[in-house]
């Protein structure tokens, strides 16, 4: 079967609907996935007849609810087609109700003190605007998740929600310009990184097991500074598994379109091509499940953690976002004057606007304890959110400060020196892989996002402070008496009062820092500094305005990323503290005392050994360090405070956190010293390079 016939095969797409559904009701049904009217509860019926009938077909015995807690990852439940007949067997069945609605038990969820424990019932409904599926025998029906008395308990309604906003917002700008637009669409398309490692080798790694990375492990002799691995030849064991990865996302219509390798040892990505926010969320959500599953059908694990290796890059998500009309208008395309783009420039202060109103909600979005490690790092952006405009948008909005309003145009072209050669047109800006930020061409690439995180939170984040700053402008512009001169007022304000977040150099460097704190832009670190700004006046009352969060809804989050940030260092100490006291000391001790032997031995012999001896005493020496290392670090989990979130969180973050770096140092020392044979786990030599 060729690519064309195979893509979107087990997706119940638009293609299979017309094919299956009476006209009247694929009429209905399609403008509700286009234009989002609601939903005919009349064509549930037929819809879940016809959908039953094509996932039977295609060996489906089960369908399930699949939706996005918020965990991070999907939840399914799944329930068989069978109902049974007086005669003692049964028939395939399957309900309008059944497929609009389900009912999971809520009650173990993260929900931030929305639910009590017995308060168990919560509520799945069909979200018709992405498209149903099968696969492994079940048919998959993507659904929202909220609880028995209505809260929010998942991703997908607040993005749903905030595309909504942003639509709204939009289109009140967009009348002025004479559009014939009903709808304004945010798109996505997130480039998704991960590592590949040999599954035998991770069975012995018990923090690869239990938390994504490896919380012990000495530099290599050979990491990345050779910059070979990036878009190197990819290696045969992977690339077979990258040519299944591929047909099975196909199948599943994800738009799989890019493969590489990527800058560190056993690092890859791959990227898609771009679906609106919830589709794109969705499919990343998939992207990453079959990423998991492929790998091990490989003899692979893949893993999705930010920094699963000191001392390499680690992986990030780019969250690359745009905004278009559905009459197909991308609104952050510059065209071929970007300065009388009066429409373009009104839509990149709205973006400029809210990136620097809004940074410490960009910064929230992607905080994790995993993207702590990252950010910063000199491999990533640093945690001071920032936007790259390039040089020919900053040279657009300086002219326009300066009081001019036409630019000549510059096409740019690149002499190769060799005659057989294309000769090269120039893009009007050059790429800032440094920038958290960046405008690439007609979109926004934002660096940031984790690997494993969802990126429903980015973009509703997204979403919602760009729908804030269009409303401000269609304020202004629906009060004003000269709409033109109005835009021009509102891209010369934007320019004069936001500018501070435009930087278009080495986001890496100490100087930045240094510049960015002088321009009053927040360096919110770590976690734990950047949550409470989740819940601080200004941001509750943005997505209350906007209707995206309730204030309960914001502070719930609030308690279950602070939950989630202190629980998952402390899965990491204990595991840390297991690993130490199990197999490194163990290891260690006894590789010591023979080396003590060898050193007594052959001193009774009458031999000098003084380099041997100073070698046993510092093998010695940081093995008792070791232990007391150890005491540390337990001491620490011990004092760990039976406060609120906030202060238990601060606390791993200043108190558990850098016993756990002190333990590892440690530990890596002692790597380095002891022989391979006692050694208890593989190194990073081993896992990086054996692939």
């Amino acid at each position: 079967m060729s690519v064309a016939e195979s893509f979107g095969s087990n997706v119940f797409n638009l293609a299979v609907m017309k094919e299956r559904l009476p006209k009247d009701t694929f009429k209905s049904l399609k403008k509700t996935i286009k234009d989002g009217t609601a939903l005919d509860p009349n064509v549930a019926e037929v819809v879940a007849n016809a959908m039953k009938d094509w996932a039977i077909e295609k060996g489906a015995t089960h369908y399930t609810h699949w939706f996005q807690p918020m965990t991070g990852i999907t939840a399914e439940k799944h329930d068989s087609f069978i109902s049974p007949t007086d005669d003692g067997r049964v028939i395939m069945e399957f309900s309008g109700k059944e497929l609009i609605m389900g009912e999971p038990d809520a009650s173990s969820f993260p929900s931030g003190g929305l639910r009590a424990t017995f308060e168990a019932r919560g509520y799945t409904a069909w979200d018709p605007t992405s498209f149903a599926f099968v696969k492994d025998n079940s048919l998959y029906i993507p659904t929202a998740f909220c609880s028995y008395s209505g809260e929010v308990l998942d991703k997908k309604i607040p993005l749903l929600r905030s595309m909504e906003a942003v639509s709204k917002q939009a289109l009140r700008v967009l009348k002025f310009f004479g559009t014939d637009a009903t709808r304004v669409v945010s798109y996505v398309g997130p480039e998704q990184e991960y590592f590949l490692v040999d599954a035998e080798l991770y069975k012995q790694r018990k923090d690869l097991v239990l938390t994504g990375r490896t919380l012990f492990g000495a530099k290599p002799a050979k990491g990345q500074e050779l910059e070979d691995h990036y878009f190197g030849a990819i290696k045969e064991r992977v690339s077979a598994f990258m040519k299944e990865l591929d047909e099975e996302l196909w199948k599943l219509g994800v738009l799989a379109k890019t493969k590489h390798n990527e800058v560190a040892p056993a690092q890859h990505e791959i990227a898609p091509i771009f679906s609106t926010a919830n589709i794109a969320c969705d499919h990343n959500q998939l992207t990453m499940e079959v990423l998991k599953k492929v790998a091990n059908r490989h003899g692979l694990v893949c893993l999705l953690h930010e920094k699963p290796f000191e001392g390499v890059n680690g992986s990030g998500k780019h969250n690359n976002w745009s905004i278009g009309t559905n009459t197909g208008v991308n609104l952050l395309k510059p065209g071929d004057n970007p300065i009388s783009n009066k429409k373009f420039l009104l839509f990149l202060s709205a973006v400029i606007k809210a990136v620097d109103m809004y940074g410490d909600l960009l910064r929230v979005s992607v905080a994790t304890a995993g993207n702590d490690h990252r950010l910063g790092a000199n491999e990533a952006p640093p945690a001071i959110v920032s936007m790259f405009l390039g040089d020919q948008l900053t040279s657009v909005l300086q002219a326009l400060k300066n009081g001019e309003t036409t630019m000549d145009e510059v096409i740019a072209v690149l002499e190769t020196g060799v005659e057989s050669l294309p000769v090269i047109n120039r893009d009007s800006t050059d790429r800032n892989r440094t920038s958290p930020f960046a405008f690439t061409g007609n979109k926004f690439e934002f660096r940031m996002a984790g690997s494993s995180q969802s990126i429903a939170g980015i973009n509703i984040v997204i979403n919602t402070i760009v729908a804030e700053t269009l409303s401000m402008f269609a304020d202004r512009l629906e009060s004003a008496k000269d709409v033109d001169a109005e835009v021009m007022a509102i891209v010369m304000d934007t320019i004069k009062e936001n500018s501070r977040v435009i930087f278009n150099g080495n986001n890496y460097s100490d100087e930045w820092v240094l510049e960015a704190e002088r321009r009053g832009l927040p360096n919110l670190k770590t976690t734990a500094d950047a949550l409470p700004a989740f819940v601080s006046e200004k941001n509750i009352k943005l997505f209350e305005k906007h209707g995206v969060f309730t204030e309960t809804e914001t502070r719930s989050r609030y308690e279950i990323l602070l939950e989630g940030y202190s629980k998952t260092l402390q899965i990491e100490a204990l595991t840390m503290l297991e690993m130490a006291k199990t197999e490194i000391l163990p290891a260690c001790i006894a590789y010591s005392s023979e080396v003590i032997e060898s050193v007594a031995m052959k001193k009774s012999m009458g031999l000098s050994v003084p380099k041997q001896e100073a070698m046993a005493e510092e093998i010695s020496s940081l093995t008792e360090s070791l232990i007391c290392e150890i005491d540390a670090l337990k001491a620490a989990l011990d004092a760990v405070p039976e406060k609120g979130a906030l202060e238990t969180a601060v606390y791993f973050k200043d108190a558990v956190i850098p016993a756990m770096e002190s333990l590892r140092a440690t530990a890596d020392s002692l790597e380095t010293m002891v022989s391979k044979d006692y050694w208890p786990f593989p190194t990073y030599e081993d896992l990086l390079f054996n692939v």
